[in-house]
């Protein structure tokens, strides 16, 4: 399991000086990346497209509305609040405020609301557009002492793309800021490839 620093240090925002971790995901067989400090976990472990062809065709996606998703880097996510303690804090995120830096440029995650309007555009069922709200991540929410959540984030990126992920959060009024370096896009190959590599 590698390791690397991930902190963004800015005038009046606390960061949260703990390292980042890298490795395997032992149900997947896929990379994650994790985050932990400031009173919140965050770990994104890959999704092939593969995989999220399949789930939302299954929820009444065609095939081209499947494939936009798909090809959209995402992530299974999970935040947890670890605060410790008797002293422990509520913590409140919104992915609205976490930024993608990738080749040189800085842009938003690409949110539910987002999606909403290209799949109302599109003239997706409002079932099949029930499936996908409930399936990523909220977008903003408060988590009390070990309470925790999890759903697909979506980063909006062509399979494969390295890039940095910056993540806000705030705890007893702080606002933090973190840095998760070098996560990689999963590749577009067959999931059944992928599990005969393992």
């Amino acid at each position: 399991m590698g390791t690397v620093l991930g902190l963004v240090v800015l005038t009046g925002v606390r960061a949260a000086p703990q390292p980042v971790a890298s490795g395997t995901d032992p149900a997947s067989g896929l990379p994650y990346w994790a985050y932990q400090g400031g009173g919140i976990s965050v770990q994104l472990v890959q999704r092939l497209p593969d995989q999220t062809r399949a789930f939302f065709m299954a929820r009444g996606f065609d095939r081209d509305a499947a494939e936009a998703i798909a090809l959209g880097c995402v992530f299974q996510t999970i935040v947890r609040n670890i605060d410790p303690g008797p002293e422990a804090q509520a913590i409140e995120y919104d992915v609205a405020r976490w930024r993608v830096h990738v080749t040189g440029r800085t842009r938003p995650v690409k949110i539910k609301s987002q999606w909403d309007r290209e799949w109302t555009a599109r003239g997706l069922s409002e079932a099949a557009r029930i499936a996908f709200r409930w399936s990523l991540l909220p977008t903003r929410q408060r988590l009390e002492p070990s309470d925790y959540n999890w759903g697909m984030s979506s980063f909006d990126l062509p399979p494969g793309q390295v890039f940095d992920l910056e993540l806000v959060w705030s705890r007893e009024g702080q606002q933090y800021r973190g840095a998760i370096e070098g996560m990689r896009c999963a590749p577009d190959v067959p999931a059944a490839t992928h599990n005969q590599e393992e």
